[in-house]
């Protein structure tokens, strides 16, 4: 049997187990199993791949996509450039164990976005600046957009939210969440700005996927807006995921 799961705290929110589950399932997968291991800390995560012999690949979610990083053997260029990893490939052999990271988000977000990529869109802002939101800038850049970003404190070449006036949005044509505002439980919440501004000429694009439709999304279309849910990059990411766990080439 091999085995797979996820590690992050709180894993409340996430559909992984519930996906990758499933797929076991209907493509008659036996031999896989996925569960999920809630690590308030990362002083565990030794122990938890040593113990398990059979523990072949782990997905890796909030807060620990950067602090993987000193776990690591080896870490692919991608998510060396972007400074986070989502994905663990776990090789043992002969008694040793190397572990190699990758980052998948970033299929997960190109594929998800590219069929919005237009000539007429030009400039974006986006929310948050951790793993998710390197993740996504780094896709951006590839697509040869302008970028801004946000966060809740001001920091050098970093926007607060008190500065996205009538202006910024007027210019910007996609806005993306890569915060946990909006999450389940706490689905209420989202990225303070004026919603008012909005219209029919902005994408918005949140990384959460739970609930679907999150308040920043609903609120977004109340104006007009086009909109995308995090539920079509999970699915991407994942089978991105599972292609590195079974590709011996990666």
């Amino acid at each position: 049997m091999r085995k797979f799961g996820l590690i992050g705290y709180p894993l409340g929110h996430s559909f992984s187990k519930k996906y990758f589950t499933e797929k076991f399932i209907t493509e008659h997968i036996s031999d896989c199993s996925y569960e999920n291991y809630p690590l308030k800390n990362l002083d565990e995560f030794r122990e938890l791949i040593v113990s398990d012999q059979q523990l072949t690949g782990l997905n890796i979610t909030i807060p620990y996509k950067s602090e993987i990083f000193r776990f690591l053997d080896v870490i692919e260029s991608e998510a060396a450039v972007i400074g986070a990893v989502n994905v663990i490939k776990i090789r043992r052999h002969e008694g040793q164990i190397k572990l190699y990271g990758y980052n998948s988000d970033v299929t997960g977000i190109r594929d998800t976005l590219l069929p919005f990529i237009k000539e007429n869109v030009r400039n974006a802002l986006v929310f948050g600046t951790g793993g998710s939101s390197r993740a996504v800038c780094h896709v951006l850049k590839k697509f040869g957009l302008n970028i801004d970003r946000v966060s809740r404190k001001r920091k050098p070449g970093i926007l607060v939210y008190s500065d996205i006036d009538s202006g910024f949005i007027g210019r910007t044509q996609l806005i993306i969440n890569t915060t946990p505002l909006g999450m389940f439980p706490n689905i209420e919440s989202r990225p303070e700005i004026n919603y008012k501004m909005l219209n029919k000429t902005h994408i918005l694009f949140d990384l959460v996927y739970n609930p679907e439709i999150t308040t920043f999304l609903r609120l977004g279309a109340e104006q007009g807006c086009s909109t995308i849910s995090g539920i079509t990059m999970l699915y991407s990411q994942a089978e991105k995921a599972w292609e590195i766990w079974n590709n011996d080439s990666l």
